[in-house]
């Protein structure tokens, strides 16, 4: 059996102690788990991968304080969430009123969805928002946080990421029409 399969408890005390091949499995075992967390809030990979280095960073840093009685899945959600939060807010690229009309028909191709899952057409739609909607859409319909609580995150308005939400949920409708529907009515003739 391979090192990346040790016990996770057995991986954090090696971690705490700054082992370093427990360091590296840490990393390894959940590198691709972190770095589709990560794609839900930027669409760069590259921009993705730097959000996980980062994170990775903070959880070893804060290793010492990681509650046990929670899934430690759950706990390096939170911190790569956050450092993407972070990094959103560093950056300050938010194209803000940029409405539906101004996205360009070929940044809106999609593959067949017949060839992909469902899942990868959703995520490649939600990927064509703009960031700050993106951000907003995923915190509040994936993660589940409240608009008090996206607010204090993104340093925004509650009444912000109300419009955010809005405007992303329509964008979304839109998007749909034209890629699915549009493939729909084709597939039938």
């Amino acid at each position: 059996m391979s090192e990346i399969y040790e016990n996770i408890d057995d991986i954090i005390e090696g971690c705490i102690l700054k082992r370093e091949k427990d360091i590296e499995l840490l990393y390894k075992k959940y590198f691709g788990y972190s770095l589709n967390v990560a794609l839900l809030y930027v669409k760069n990979r590259s921009d993705a991968i730097e959000i996980v280095d980062d994170a990775f960073l903070k959880v070893l840093k804060e290793i010492k304080s990681y509650n046990r009685e929670f899934p430690f899945r759950f706990w390096i959600r939170r911190i790569v969430i956050n450092t993407a939060i972070d990094s959103i807010r560093r950056r300050k690229r938010w194209v803000f009123w940029e409405s539906a009309d101004e996205i360009n028909e070929s940044t809106c191709a999609v593959e067949d969805p017949l060839d992909n899952s469902a899942a990868n057409d959703i995520l490649k739609i939600v990927n064509l928002l703009p960031q700050i909607q993106r951000a907003v859409f995923c915190l509040f319909e994936i993660e589940g946080f409240t608009h008090k609580e996206i607010a204090k995150k993104m340093h925004i308005a509650e009444s912000s990421s109300r419009v955010y939400l809005t405007r992303a949920k329509e964008r979304l409708r839109d998007l749909y029409d034209r890629h699915f529907n549009q493939n729909s009515i084709s597939d039938n003739n």
